[in-house]
C-alpha cells in the first residue's frame, strides 16, 4: 500500500487525537483575535485555556453560514488582512455571499490535502490531469489545480463547459485523469459517443474525481461504465477550503476525512446532541490547520454518519458514509421527508432512462404534487405498450422508496435543459 504521507495517514487513534488537541488549542488562540468568537466565548463563559480535551469542544458555540454572511466580508479574519493572499466566496444568490480568507500557508496546506487525496486513488506525477471545474471564486478549479501541481501532474486547466473542446483536450493531450461534476460526466460521455469516440477505446482515461453535487452509487457506476474509468467521490466545501476535505480511497467504501485538518462531529440536527458512530446526523466540522480564518464547530447541513470498523487501505482517519443529502435541501411532501438523491437512485437502475431528469414540486388545489420528468436513453424502442409498462414499473419503485406516488413523465432524449455546470435537479414552485 502506498501513501502520500504515511506517518500522518496511519497514525494511531491516540496519536491522532493528541495531534488534534494540540492543533485545536492553537486554533482557539487564533480565534480569540476574531471579535465574533471573542464575544461568543465570553457569553458562554468559556476560556480557551479551559479546553483540555477534545470532549471540551462541545462547550464551544456553533458557527453557521448566517454568521459568515453577517460578518461579510472580513469580519472573521483571525490575522491581519495584509497577511492574507487570497479569498474565495460562494455564489451568494441571495444576500451576502460567504467569504473565506487564506494565508500563503493555508493555500500550501490545502494543496497538500488535495494531493494526498489524489495520490490515495492512484494518481501520480506521470498522469495528465484535466480539470473541468470553473476557476475563479469557485474552489473546485484552483483547489484541484494546486493539488495536482503539488503532486507533480501535467495539468490541463480546461475549466467548465464546451464539451467538444474538453474532448479534444482529452484525446490530443492524452488526459488520464479528470475532475468533473457527476451530471456533466454523463453528459460528456454522451457527446463522446455522439462524436464516434469510445472513451474506453479511444482515450487514456483511467481515473476521475467526482463531486460538487449529490450523486447516487448507481450514478457513479454508470459513469464508470460509460467512460471505462474508476470514479472516486470527493467531498469539499468552500468554508473548509474547498475540495479535499474528504475523499474515497481505492476501497470505495466511505470517504476518509483528514482529521489532522478538521475535527469531525455528527449531531442530531434538531437537538444538536452528538450521535454515535454509525448513526446518521448533521456533519459539524472544526478547522485545526488554518490560520487566516478558522471556523469553530461549523454546521455544514450535510447529513451523513461516521462508518464503523477499519478500512482495508490501512488509513486510520475516520470515514464518512455517502451523503444522504442536506438538512436544508430536503423536500417535505405530504409529511414525508424526501431527498432528490433517493429519486436518482431509482432512476439510474433503469437502462431505458438517460441521466437527465427534473423534479418539480407545486401546489395544485392546495395539494402538493411532485412531477418527475426524465429523459429516455438511446436504448429505448419507440413502443407505446413498452412505454406504459416502463412508466408503471418506475412509478411503483419510486412509491416504494418515497412512500408517496409522484407523477412520472418520460420524455425523449434532449427534451430537458442541459447544464454544463452544476445540474439543477429540483424546482420547488410552492409558495410558503
Amino acid at each position: 500500500m502506498e501513501y502520500w504521507q504515511k506517518e500522518i495517514e496511519t497514525l494511531s487513534r491516540e496519536e491522532l487525537e493528541a495531534l488534534q488537541l494540540k492543533r485545536l488549542k492553537h486554533t482557539l488562540k487564533l480565534a480569540e483575535n476574531v471579535p465574533f468568537y471573542k464575544k461568543a466565548f465570553a457569553e458562554k463563559g468559556i476560556s480557551t485555556d479551559g479546553i483540555r480535551s477534545l470532549d471540551d469542544l462541545r462547550k464551544l458555540p456553533y458557527t453557521t453560514k448566517e454568521d459568515l454572511r453577517n460578518n461579510y466580508p472580513y469580519g472573521l479574519a483571525a490575522i491581519p488582512l495584509k497577511d492574507c493572499v487570497r479569498l474565495h466566496s460562494s455564489s451568494g444568490t441571495t444576500g451576502n455571499p460567504t467569504v473565506i480568507l487564506h494565508s500563503a500557508k493555508d493555500l500550501d496546506e490545502w494543496a497538500n490535502q488535495v494531493a494526498r487525496c489524489m495520490y490515495m486513488v492512484g494518481i501520480r506525477d506521470t498522469d495528465v490531469f484535466q480539470n473541468t471545474s470553473g476557476y475563479g471564486m469557485f474552489t473546485g478549479g484552483l483547489g484541484f489545480q494546486y493539488g495536482a501541481e503539488k503532486l507533480g501532474c501535467l495539468t490541463v486547466p480546461a475549466a467548465a463547459g464546451n464539451s467538444k473542446r474538453q474532448i479534444k483536450f482529452i484525446t490530443d493531450f492524452g488526459t488520464t485523469c479528470l475532475h468533473i461534476i457527476p451530471s456533466y460526466a454523463t453528459r460528456l460521455a454522451e457527446v463522446m459517443y455522439a462524436e464516434g469516440i469510445d472513451p474506453r477505446r479511444d482515450t487514456k482515461l483511467h481515473t476521475i474525481c467526482i463531486g460538487a453535487e449529490p450523486h447516487s452509487e448507481e450514478q457513479r457506476q454508470r459513469i464508470e461504465q460509460l467512460l471505462g474509468v474508476k470514479a472516486y467521490n470527493c467531498f469539499g466545501m468552500s468554508e473548509m477550503n474547498g475540495p479535499g476535505v474528504a475523499f474515497e480511497c481505492t476501497e470505495q467504501n466511505g470517504l476518509h476525512i483528514w482529521e489532522d485538518y478538521t475535527i469531525v462531529e455528527i449531531v442530531n440536527p434538531e437537538t444538536l446532541e452528538p450521535v454515535p458512530d454509525g448513526e446518521a446526523g448533521e456533519l459539524v466540522l472544526t478547522t485545526i490547520n488554518r490560520e487566516a480564518m478558522p471556523l469553530i464547530r461549523y454546521r455544514t447541513r450535510d447529513l451523513t454518519c461516521v462508518l464503523t470498523g477499519e478500512c482495508g487501505c490501512g488509513r486510520t482517519h475516520k470515514r464518512l458514509a455517502r451523503f444522504k443529502g442536506r438538512s436544508d435541501d430536503m423536500l417535505i411532501l405530504k409529511g414525508v421527508n424526501i431527498f432528490p438523491i433517493q429519486i436518482e437512485k431509482i432512476l439510474m437502475q433503469f437502462n431505458e432512462l438517460g441521466s437527465n431528469y427534473l423534479i418539480t414540486v407545486e401546489s395544485v388545489d392546495n395539494n402538493d404534487e411532485m412531477l418527475i420528468e426524465v429523459e429516455l436513453s438511446d436504448l429505448f424502442t419507440d413502443d407505446y405498450s413498452v412505454l406504459q409498462r416502463l412508466t408503471r414499473d418506475i412509478t411503483h419503485r419510486l412509491k416504494d422508496e418515497l412512500l408517496i406516488t409522484p407523477r412520472l413523465k418520460l420524455v425523449s432524449k434532449g427534451s430537458l435543459p442541459v447544464q454544463e455546470g452544476k445540474a439543477i435537479r429540483v424546482k420547488d414552485l410552492r409558495k410558503f
